[in-house]
Protein backbone atom coordinates (compact mmCIF):
# COMPACT_ATOMS: atom_id res chain seq x y z
CA UNK A 1 0.00 0.00 0.00
CA UNK A 2 1.18 3.52 -0.67
CA UNK A 3 2.49 5.66 2.13
CA UNK A 4 0.06 8.51 2.48
CA UNK A 5 1.40 12.04 1.76
CA UNK A 6 1.51 14.36 4.37
CA UNK A 7 -0.52 16.63 2.38
CA UNK A 8 -3.81 14.23 3.02
CA UNK A 9 -4.27 14.49 6.02
CA UNK A 10 -5.47 17.61 5.10
CA UNK A 11 -7.02 17.38 1.97
CA UNK A 12 -8.13 13.82 1.42
CA UNK A 13 -9.09 14.05 -2.52
CA UNK A 14 -5.50 15.16 -4.12
CA UNK A 15 -5.62 14.44 -7.87
CA UNK A 16 -2.67 11.91 -9.41
CA UNK A 17 -1.94 15.64 -10.12
CA UNK A 18 -2.01 17.04 -6.97
CA UNK A 19 -0.24 14.05 -6.09
CA UNK A 20 2.46 14.04 -8.10
CA UNK A 21 3.35 18.00 -7.12
CA UNK A 22 3.05 16.98 -3.66
CA UNK A 23 5.80 14.79 -4.09
CA UNK A 24 8.45 17.14 -5.00
CA UNK A 25 7.20 19.25 -1.65
CA UNK A 26 7.94 16.47 -0.05
CA UNK A 27 11.10 15.21 -1.74
CA UNK A 28 12.73 18.58 0.01
CA UNK A 29 11.65 17.51 3.44
CA UNK A 30 14.56 16.39 4.54
CA UNK A 31 16.46 19.24 3.71
CA UNK A 32 14.71 22.05 4.82
CA UNK A 33 14.39 20.10 8.12
CA UNK A 34 18.38 19.33 8.63
CA UNK A 35 18.48 23.52 7.92
CA UNK A 36 15.93 24.55 10.60
CA UNK A 37 17.53 24.86 13.86
CA UNK A 38 20.52 26.77 12.45
CA UNK A 39 18.27 29.05 10.81
CA UNK A 40 15.52 29.50 13.40
CA UNK A 41 19.18 30.50 15.67
CA UNK A 42 20.35 32.69 13.13
CA UNK A 43 17.37 34.30 11.98
CA UNK A 44 18.02 33.99 8.69
CA UNK A 45 16.37 32.23 5.22
CA UNK A 46 19.03 29.70 4.55
CA UNK A 47 21.13 30.00 1.10
CA UNK A 48 20.43 26.40 0.26
CA UNK A 49 16.81 26.52 0.18
CA UNK A 50 17.03 29.29 -2.56
CA UNK A 51 18.43 26.96 -4.96
CA UNK A 52 16.37 23.80 -3.79
CA UNK A 53 13.47 25.55 -4.22
CA UNK A 54 14.54 26.77 -7.67
CA UNK A 55 15.59 23.38 -8.82
CA UNK A 56 12.93 21.55 -7.89
CA UNK A 57 10.54 24.09 -9.91
CA UNK A 58 8.40 24.88 -6.53
CA UNK A 59 8.60 28.71 -6.90
CA UNK A 60 6.49 28.12 -10.04
CA UNK A 61 3.76 25.72 -8.37
CA UNK A 62 0.51 28.29 -8.91
CA UNK A 63 1.97 29.21 -11.95
CA UNK A 64 0.36 27.87 -15.47
CA UNK A 65 2.21 25.62 -17.25
CA UNK A 66 2.04 28.58 -20.44
CA UNK A 67 4.77 30.36 -18.21
CA UNK A 68 6.75 27.79 -17.17
CA UNK A 69 5.31 26.34 -13.98
CA UNK A 70 3.77 23.53 -12.19
CA UNK A 71 -0.16 24.35 -13.06
CA UNK A 72 -1.17 24.15 -9.27
CA UNK A 73 -4.09 25.27 -7.51
CA UNK A 74 -4.44 26.93 -4.27
CA UNK A 75 -5.46 23.50 -3.07
CA UNK A 76 -1.73 23.03 -4.40
CA UNK A 77 -0.60 25.87 -2.32
CA UNK A 78 -2.34 25.23 1.12
CA UNK A 79 -0.97 21.50 0.71
CA UNK A 80 2.73 22.79 0.37
CA UNK A 81 2.46 25.28 3.10
CA UNK A 82 0.79 22.60 5.44
CA UNK A 83 3.57 20.10 4.41
CA UNK A 84 6.11 22.53 4.99
CA UNK A 85 5.25 23.81 8.09
CA UNK A 86 5.42 20.30 9.77
CA UNK A 87 9.06 20.50 9.71
CA UNK A 88 9.56 24.91 9.54
CA UNK A 89 6.82 27.16 9.78
CA UNK A 90 9.74 29.93 8.96
CA UNK A 91 10.16 28.13 5.44
CA UNK A 92 6.44 27.95 4.63
CA UNK A 93 6.11 31.30 5.40
CA UNK A 94 8.28 32.30 3.23
CA UNK A 95 7.26 30.41 0.76
CA UNK A 96 3.70 31.60 1.24
CA UNK A 97 4.95 35.12 0.37
CA UNK A 98 6.71 34.28 -2.87
CA UNK A 99 3.41 32.49 -3.97
CA UNK A 100 1.19 35.24 -2.97
CA UNK A 101 2.78 37.15 -5.34
CA UNK A 102 1.17 34.90 -8.36
CA UNK A 103 -1.90 36.75 -7.54
CA UNK A 104 -0.72 39.96 -9.04
CA UNK A 105 -0.48 38.54 -12.26
CA UNK A 106 -3.15 35.66 -11.76
CA UNK A 107 -5.76 38.26 -11.01
CA UNK A 108 -5.82 40.76 -13.48
CA UNK A 109 -5.86 38.15 -16.49
CA UNK A 110 -8.93 36.97 -14.48
CA UNK A 111 -9.96 40.46 -14.47
CA UNK A 112 -9.34 40.56 -18.24
CA UNK A 113 -11.52 37.99 -19.18
CA UNK A 114 -14.33 39.10 -16.78
CA UNK A 115 -14.27 42.13 -18.36
CA UNK A 116 -13.44 44.66 -15.81
CA UNK A 117 -11.21 46.56 -17.38
CA UNK A 118 -10.91 49.35 -20.65
CA UNK A 119 -10.12 47.64 -23.28
CA UNK A 120 -6.76 50.36 -23.83
CA UNK A 121 -5.99 49.48 -20.48
CA UNK A 122 -5.55 45.65 -21.36
CA UNK A 123 -2.16 45.48 -23.35
CA UNK A 124 -0.35 47.10 -20.17
CA UNK A 125 -2.00 45.20 -17.65
CA UNK A 126 -1.51 41.58 -18.97
CA UNK A 127 2.05 42.67 -19.74
CA UNK A 128 2.50 42.92 -16.43
CA UNK A 129 0.89 40.21 -15.06
CA UNK A 130 2.19 37.92 -17.47
CA UNK A 131 5.67 39.39 -16.60
CA UNK A 132 5.10 38.67 -13.14
CA UNK A 133 4.07 35.29 -13.99
CA UNK A 134 6.83 34.83 -16.39
CA UNK A 135 9.50 35.66 -13.74
CA UNK A 136 8.12 33.19 -10.57
CA UNK A 137 7.49 30.42 -14.03
CA UNK A 138 10.06 30.07 -16.53
CA UNK A 139 12.69 31.82 -14.40
CA UNK A 140 12.27 30.60 -11.22
CA UNK A 141 12.89 33.93 -9.61
CA UNK A 142 11.80 34.59 -5.91
CA UNK A 143 9.53 37.28 -5.19
CA UNK A 144 8.91 38.74 -1.61
CA UNK A 145 5.56 40.68 -1.39
CA UNK A 146 5.56 43.50 0.20
CA UNK A 147 2.50 45.34 0.65
CA UNK A 148 1.76 45.56 5.01
CA UNK A 149 2.59 48.32 7.07
CA UNK A 150 3.59 49.71 10.72
CA UNK A 151 0.76 52.33 10.42
CA UNK A 152 -3.12 51.62 11.31
CA UNK A 153 -6.41 52.72 11.18
CA UNK A 154 -8.52 52.38 14.38
CA UNK A 155 -10.13 49.66 12.59
CA UNK A 156 -6.81 47.72 12.59
CA UNK A 157 -6.27 47.85 8.74
CA UNK A 158 -3.12 48.93 7.97
CA UNK A 159 -2.92 51.97 5.85
CA UNK A 160 -0.72 52.34 2.68
CA UNK A 161 1.48 55.38 2.75
CA UNK A 162 4.33 54.43 0.86
CA UNK A 163 3.69 56.85 -2.26
CA UNK A 164 4.61 56.65 -6.44
CA UNK A 165 5.59 59.59 -7.71
CA UNK A 166 5.78 60.04 -11.53
CA UNK A 167 9.69 60.57 -13.33
CA UNK A 168 10.96 60.26 -16.61
CA UNK A 169 10.38 56.90 -17.72
CA UNK A 170 8.88 55.43 -14.56
CA UNK A 171 8.05 56.15 -10.68
CA UNK A 172 9.96 57.08 -7.74
CA UNK A 173 9.03 55.23 -4.74
CA UNK A 174 9.35 55.96 -1.06
CA UNK A 175 8.22 54.49 2.60
CA UNK A 176 8.44 51.61 4.76
CA UNK A 177 7.21 48.21 4.58
CA UNK A 178 7.05 46.61 8.38
CA UNK A 179 5.68 43.07 7.06
CA UNK A 180 6.52 40.54 4.30
CA UNK A 181 9.50 37.50 3.53
CA UNK A 182 12.38 37.48 2.03
CA UNK A 183 14.09 40.57 2.80
CA UNK A 184 17.43 40.28 1.19
CA UNK A 185 16.52 37.02 0.02
CA UNK A 186 14.37 37.46 -3.04
CA UNK A 187 15.41 38.49 -6.67
CA UNK A 188 12.55 40.85 -6.65
CA UNK A 189 10.04 43.36 -4.38
CA UNK A 190 6.91 43.13 -5.28
CA UNK A 191 5.70 46.35 -3.68
CA UNK A 192 1.85 48.00 -3.23
CA UNK A 193 2.12 51.50 -3.40
CA UNK A 194 -0.04 54.61 -3.80
CA UNK A 195 0.17 57.01 -6.27
CA UNK A 196 0.46 60.55 -4.96
CA UNK A 197 -1.87 62.21 -7.27
CA UNK A 198 -4.58 60.18 -7.21
CA UNK A 199 -6.98 59.53 -4.40
CA UNK A 200 -8.86 56.42 -3.02
CA UNK A 201 -8.65 53.34 -4.17
CA UNK A 202 -7.52 53.55 -7.34
CA UNK A 203 -4.25 55.43 -6.14
CA UNK A 204 -3.54 51.76 -5.74
CA UNK A 205 -0.56 50.62 -7.46
CA UNK A 206 1.91 47.40 -7.95
CA UNK A 207 5.73 47.66 -8.64
CA UNK A 208 8.27 44.85 -9.12
CA UNK A 209 11.57 46.48 -7.73
CA UNK A 210 14.39 44.95 -8.73
CA UNK A 211 16.25 43.74 -4.89
CA UNK A 212 19.44 44.99 -5.55
CA UNK A 213 18.31 48.63 -7.00
CA UNK A 214 19.67 51.83 -5.48
CA UNK A 215 17.28 52.93 -3.24
CA UNK A 216 15.59 50.10 -1.11
CA UNK A 217 17.48 48.32 1.96
CA UNK A 218 16.59 46.68 4.83
CA UNK A 219 14.02 47.65 7.31
CA UNK A 220 15.73 46.23 10.36
CA UNK A 221 17.00 43.13 12.49
CA UNK A 222 13.61 41.78 13.52
CA UNK A 223 13.78 39.68 16.34
CA UNK A 224 11.11 37.69 16.34
CA UNK A 225 9.33 35.64 18.57
CA UNK A 226 8.88 33.14 16.09
CA UNK A 227 9.00 32.09 12.51
CA UNK A 228 12.35 34.02 12.83
CA UNK A 229 14.13 32.11 9.75
CA UNK A 230 11.31 33.54 7.17
CA UNK A 231 13.75 36.95 6.52
CA UNK A 232 11.05 39.08 7.82
CA UNK A 233 12.60 42.62 8.21
CA UNK A 234 10.68 45.07 5.97
CA UNK A 235 12.45 47.38 3.29
CA UNK A 236 12.95 50.62 3.29
CA UNK A 237 12.21 52.94 -0.30
CA UNK A 238 14.08 56.01 -0.46
CA UNK A 239 13.38 57.53 -4.28
CA UNK A 240 14.15 53.86 -5.32
CA UNK A 241 13.15 54.46 -9.40
CA UNK A 242 10.57 51.69 -11.05
CA UNK A 243 10.60 51.43 -14.96
CA UNK A 244 7.10 51.77 -16.20
CA UNK A 245 7.74 48.42 -17.40
CA UNK A 246 7.85 47.03 -14.39
CA UNK A 247 4.92 48.84 -12.73
CA UNK A 248 0.69 48.40 -12.87
CA UNK A 249 0.07 51.99 -12.11
CA UNK A 250 -3.41 52.19 -14.12
CA UNK A 251 -5.91 54.40 -12.04
CA UNK A 252 -7.67 51.27 -10.14
CA UNK A 253 -6.36 48.22 -11.89
CA UNK A 254 -5.14 46.62 -8.85
CA UNK A 255 -8.88 46.89 -6.98
CA UNK A 256 -10.29 46.34 -10.47
CA UNK A 257 -8.14 42.85 -10.21
CA UNK A 258 -9.48 41.70 -6.78
CA UNK A 259 -12.94 41.48 -8.19
CA UNK A 260 -12.24 38.00 -9.37
CA UNK A 261 -11.00 36.49 -5.98
CA UNK A 262 -13.35 33.90 -4.42
CA UNK A 263 -12.00 34.51 -0.80
CA UNK A 264 -10.91 37.57 1.11
CA UNK A 265 -9.62 40.45 -1.24
CA UNK A 266 -7.09 38.94 -2.90
CA UNK A 267 -7.73 35.28 -1.72
CA UNK A 268 -5.14 32.75 -1.02
CA UNK A 269 -5.43 33.58 2.79
CA UNK A 270 -6.08 29.85 3.61
CA UNK A 271 -2.64 28.74 2.93
CA UNK A 272 -1.49 30.96 5.79
CA UNK A 273 -3.92 29.12 7.84
CA UNK A 274 -2.90 25.81 6.32
CA UNK A 275 1.36 27.03 7.53
CA UNK A 276 -0.19 26.48 11.34
CA UNK A 277 -2.33 23.93 10.71
CA UNK A 278 0.78 21.73 9.45
CA UNK A 279 3.18 23.19 12.36
CA UNK A 280 0.44 21.49 14.80
CA UNK A 281 1.05 18.42 13.10
CA UNK A 282 4.33 18.34 13.03
CA UNK A 283 4.69 19.35 16.61
CA UNK A 284 2.11 16.41 17.97
CA UNK A 285 3.17 13.95 15.54
CA UNK A 286 7.08 14.79 17.14
CA UNK A 287 5.31 14.49 20.93
CA UNK A 288 3.57 11.48 20.18
CA UNK A 289 6.39 9.59 18.95
CA UNK A 290 8.60 10.44 21.84
CA UNK A 291 6.18 9.11 24.40
CA UNK A 292 5.19 6.45 22.91
CA UNK A 293 8.91 5.07 22.14
CA UNK A 294 10.44 6.19 25.26
CA UNK A 295 9.27 4.27 28.31
CA UNK A 296 9.27 3.94 32.06
CA UNK A 297 12.10 3.20 34.04
CA UNK A 298 10.25 1.24 36.64
CA UNK A 299 7.91 -0.83 34.76
CA UNK A 300 8.96 -0.42 31.13
CA UNK A 301 6.03 0.73 29.76
CA UNK A 302 5.86 3.43 27.05
CA UNK A 303 5.32 7.21 28.83
CA UNK A 304 2.17 7.64 26.71
CA UNK A 305 0.90 4.58 28.63
CA UNK A 306 0.11 6.90 31.71
CA UNK A 307 -3.38 8.30 32.59
CA UNK A 308 -2.34 11.99 32.10
CA UNK A 309 -0.39 11.11 28.55
CA UNK A 310 -3.19 9.83 27.52
CA UNK A 311 -5.38 12.80 28.35
CA UNK A 312 -3.37 14.94 26.41
CA UNK A 313 -3.63 12.67 23.52
CA UNK A 314 -7.08 12.74 23.36
CA UNK A 315 -7.45 16.58 23.87
CA UNK A 316 -4.61 17.00 20.81
CA UNK A 317 -6.30 13.97 18.45
CA UNK A 318 -9.76 16.78 19.29
CA UNK A 319 -7.83 19.84 18.19
CA UNK A 320 -6.23 18.91 15.80
CA UNK A 321 -9.38 17.57 13.95
CA UNK A 322 -11.13 20.92 14.50
CA UNK A 323 -7.78 22.64 13.18
CA UNK A 324 -7.88 20.35 10.40
CA UNK A 325 -11.61 20.68 9.54
CA UNK A 326 -11.74 24.44 9.54
CA UNK A 327 -8.93 24.90 7.13
CA UNK A 328 -10.71 22.06 4.45
CA UNK A 329 -13.79 23.50 4.56
CA UNK A 330 -12.76 26.92 4.40
CA UNK A 331 -10.36 26.02 1.08
CA UNK A 332 -13.59 23.95 -0.27
CA UNK A 333 -15.34 26.95 -0.21
CA UNK A 334 -12.32 28.98 -1.88
CA UNK A 335 -11.97 26.32 -5.03
CA UNK A 336 -15.62 23.87 -5.49
CA UNK A 337 -16.51 24.48 -8.97
CA UNK A 338 -19.41 25.52 -8.89
CA UNK A 339 -18.99 27.85 -6.14
CA UNK A 340 -20.77 26.98 -2.63
CA UNK A 341 -21.21 29.71 -1.11
CA UNK A 342 -21.14 33.87 -2.70
CA UNK A 343 -18.01 35.63 -1.81
CA UNK A 344 -19.59 37.29 0.69
CA UNK A 345 -20.15 34.39 2.86
CA UNK A 346 -16.49 33.03 1.60
CA UNK A 347 -15.11 36.17 3.26
CA UNK A 348 -17.57 36.00 6.57
CA UNK A 349 -16.35 32.58 7.18
CA UNK A 350 -12.75 33.11 6.65
CA UNK A 351 -13.01 35.52 9.76
CA UNK A 352 -13.81 32.96 11.87
CA UNK A 353 -11.55 29.88 10.17
CA UNK A 354 -8.26 31.78 10.64
CA UNK A 355 -8.79 32.34 14.05
CA UNK A 356 -9.86 28.66 14.69
CA UNK A 357 -7.41 27.53 12.79
CA UNK A 358 -4.30 29.47 14.56
CA UNK A 359 -5.64 29.42 18.43
CA UNK A 360 -6.35 25.17 17.74
CA UNK A 361 -2.88 24.99 16.22
CA UNK A 362 -1.47 26.82 19.30
CA UNK A 363 -3.08 24.40 21.87
CA UNK A 364 -2.27 21.17 19.71
CA UNK A 365 1.37 22.13 20.23
CA UNK A 366 1.21 23.58 24.13
CA UNK A 367 -0.27 20.17 24.67
CA UNK A 368 2.72 18.32 22.95
CA UNK A 369 4.81 20.22 25.23
CA UNK A 370 3.28 19.03 27.95
CA UNK A 371 3.52 15.88 27.06
CA UNK A 372 7.21 16.07 26.42
CA UNK A 373 8.14 17.64 29.57
CA UNK A 374 11.32 19.69 30.83
CA UNK A 375 13.44 17.25 28.95
CA UNK A 376 11.41 18.09 25.77
CA UNK A 377 11.49 21.73 26.07
CA UNK A 378 14.51 22.70 24.13
CA UNK A 379 14.53 26.37 21.98
CA UNK A 380 16.23 24.32 19.15
CA UNK A 381 14.66 21.17 18.51
CA UNK A 382 11.46 20.88 16.72
CA UNK A 383 8.96 21.62 19.74
CA UNK A 384 10.61 24.65 20.73
CA UNK A 385 10.05 26.04 17.25
CA UNK A 386 6.56 24.97 16.79
CA UNK A 387 5.45 26.08 20.07
CA UNK A 388 7.24 29.92 18.78
CA UNK A 389 5.54 29.70 15.77
CA UNK A 390 2.48 28.66 16.09
CA UNK A 391 2.44 31.74 18.81
CA UNK A 392 2.86 33.96 15.61
CA UNK A 393 -0.37 32.91 14.51
CA UNK A 394 -2.53 34.19 17.21
CA UNK A 395 -1.30 37.38 15.97
CA UNK A 396 -0.43 37.39 12.21
CA UNK A 397 -2.86 39.24 10.22
CA UNK A 398 -5.40 39.87 12.83
CA UNK A 399 -6.28 37.64 16.01
CA UNK A 400 -9.42 35.46 16.44
CA UNK A 401 -11.16 38.31 18.47
CA UNK A 402 -11.40 40.82 15.87
CA UNK A 403 -12.46 37.90 13.65
CA UNK A 404 -15.08 36.84 15.42
CA UNK A 405 -16.45 40.59 15.87
CA UNK A 406 -16.49 41.64 12.06
CA UNK A 407 -18.67 38.13 11.76
CA UNK A 408 -20.71 39.09 14.67
CA UNK A 409 -21.29 42.62 12.65
CA UNK A 410 -21.79 40.85 9.82
CA UNK A 411 -24.29 38.44 11.00
CA UNK A 412 -26.26 41.30 13.12
CA UNK A 413 -26.14 44.49 10.68
CA UNK A 414 -24.37 43.53 7.68
CA UNK A 415 -21.52 45.57 8.30
CA UNK A 416 -17.84 44.45 6.56
CA UNK A 417 -19.67 42.86 4.35
CA UNK A 418 -16.81 43.58 1.50
CA UNK A 419 -13.55 41.55 1.00
CA UNK A 420 -11.85 44.82 1.12
CA UNK A 421 -13.09 47.24 3.80
CA UNK A 422 -10.91 49.98 5.16
CA UNK A 423 -10.76 53.08 6.32
CA UNK A 424 -9.03 55.37 3.73
CA UNK A 425 -6.14 57.67 4.86
CA UNK A 426 -3.98 59.48 2.62
CA UNK A 427 -5.74 57.87 -0.46
CA UNK A 428 -6.14 54.11 0.49
CA UNK A 429 -5.56 51.43 2.90
CA UNK A 430 -4.66 47.67 2.96
CA UNK A 431 -6.53 44.48 4.96
CA UNK A 432 -3.96 43.52 7.94
CA UNK A 433 -2.92 40.42 5.90
CA UNK A 434 0.56 41.06 4.75
CA UNK A 435 -0.47 39.44 1.95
Amino acid sequence: MTTPLIAERLIHDLTPEEKARQQVVEDLLPSISAYAAEADARSEFPEAHLKAFRESGLLGLVIPTEYGGMGGSLRDLAATTYTLGTVCGSTALAYFFHCSSSSRGLLPLGAIEAGHYDEADVPTVRAFAEKVLTLMGAEGKWIGNFASEAVKASNANVVIQTTATRTEGGWLLNGVKSFGCLTDTADYYMVTARRDDLEGLDALCLFLVDRRKAGVRARTNWNGLGMRASGNFGIVLEDCFVPDEDSLTIPGAFMNSTKVARGSWVGNQVAIGAIYAGIARGAYDYALDRVMTQTFADTGAPIASSPMHQVMIGQAEKELQQVHQWAAYQLLLETAEPEILPKSEVVKNWRLTKGAVCEGAFTVTQLALKMCGTSGALMDNLLGRAFRDAAMGLVQAFPAERGQLEYAKMVVDGAGTQAFNANLRDGAAKESSGS
